[in-house]
């Protein structure tokens, strides 16, 4: 019947509107059901979805005065914050909540990796997902550069090298990065208009993620697929009160960060101008890149290191088809301790790129590096093989559109 409330695995799809608009999405985005026991970490989406709001609103201000030229991008952006009104709190805003969305994001792929919320039929979800975390990222690096301070001119020049390291295309993907031979105003602007306009691929990505999600159905932290209406809570009000909080509990620790600690996410040398006859001691990257840069420091080759940091976020996207896996709840202590060794690999590697893979740290990387890969190529086919076998059901509730 067209009034008959949809079940969790149609999501809002089930449900028969008589009216449409705005009112009629509300009210279908409140009614979504989903299952009664999932926990603290499932708001970090909404998290996400404040701190990307801040940023994107933040960040289009700052837009306005900001100057894409190599002689003018470090002045620009003082002007912002000693001249503009509250533009020091804009900048301070939207460095912070670079440092707090990568963070949250992290959250959110670990809490997905250890309830397995990639399975089917929500493999479309996973995939979005990861697509989003690629884009996110090509915004934070490209946003890194746009200061021109000392620490921006050699990540991109590093980022130069890096991609023109590749076969065949290298050299000219290189030059199409950087604008020329090296850094300069021509790299600047291309990485202003890829800043500026994937912070609106992300908005529309978001929207597709949200929607996927509601078509699949959310994952549960015991691994079943509740049907009874006992099992599910509408989102609104359960859910709702619960995202505020974390957000007003997030926006609480961001604040803390901002004002008193800001020196946990700002570099030093950022705040000197670019100078491309001065090559710093240390360059090194944001802390959410310092993993892949560990990665790409702790092998000889160049090629093999950029493969080695591509490859750790290639990785995620085939994560739906190296576990394949039936039950979610089983082995939940083998899964942590995975899940644990992974986190650890992950810090290891960025140790090992700040300290730029010398003596023991050289070591400590490559072992942190067989560790992460053992997790998707060993760790994961063998959990897949251990549970239930997707049953064909499973598999058409993924192919079904």
């Amino acid at each position: 019947m067209a009034d008959e409330t949809p079940s969790w695995q149609q999501g809002n799809a089930g449900a028969q509107q008589a009216d449409a608009g705005p009112l009629a999405f509300a009210r279908a985005y409140a009614d979504l059901p989903l299952p009664a026991d999932l926990n603290w970490l499932w708001t970090f989406g909404a998290v996400l979805v404040a701190i990307l709001g801040l940023m994107l609103a933040s960040g289009l201000f700052l837009a306005l005065t900001y100057t894409p030229d190599a002689g003018l991008a470090f002045s620009s952006v003082e002007s912002i914050e000693r001249r503009i009104p509250y533009g020091w709190l804009l900048r301070a805003m939207h460095m912070t909540g670079a440092s707090f969305c990568m963070a949250a994001l992290y959250v959110h792929i670990l809490r997905g990796l250890y309830y397995r919320a990639y399975l089917p039929p929500r493999r479309a979800v996973w995939g979005t997902g990861c697509a989003l975390m690629a884009m996110l990222m090509i915004t934070a690096f490209a946003g890194y550069v746009l200061p021109w301070g000392q620490m921006s001119y050699w990540g991109a020049d590093v980022a130069g090298r890096a991609v023109a390291t590749l076969p065949l295309v290298g050299g000219w993907l290189g030059r199409v990065v950087l604008g020329g031979d090296s850094p300069g105003t021509a790299t600047l602007h291309r990485m202003f208009v890829l800043h500026f306009a994937l912070a609106f691929v992300i908005v529309g990505a978001i929207a597709l993620h949200v929607a996927v999600l509601h078509k699949r159905g959310s994952s549960s932290p015991s691994g079943q697929q509740p049907t009874a209406r006992g099992g599910m809570l509408p989102f609104h009000p359960y859910f709702t009160a619960r995202d505020m909080l974390a957000v007003v509990l997030v926006a609480l620790a961001f604040v803390l960060v901002m004002g008193l600690w800001p020196e946990l996410i700002a570099e030093p040398a950022n705040y000197r101008p670019a100078n491309p006859l001065h090559t710093p001691t240390d360059i090194e990257p944001e802390w959410y890149f310092l993993p892949f840069y560990g990665m790409m420091q702790v092998v000889p080759d160049q090629l093999g290191g950029v493969l080695l940091a591509g490859g750790a976020v290639a990785m995620l996207f085939a994560v739906p088809w190296l576990d394949r896996g039936g039950r979610v709840g089983e082995r939940a202590a083998v899964r942590l301790l995975a899940l644990a060794l992974l986190v650890g690999a992950a810090v290891v590697a960025a140790c090992a790129g700040r300290h730029h893979a010398q003596g023991a740290w050289l070591l400590a990387g490559r072992v942190a590096i067989g560790v992460y890969y053992a997790y998707f190529l060993l760790f994961l086919p063998w959990l897949g093989g251990q549970g239930l076998p997707l049953t064909q059901d499973d598999e058409e509730k993924e192919t079904c559109a």
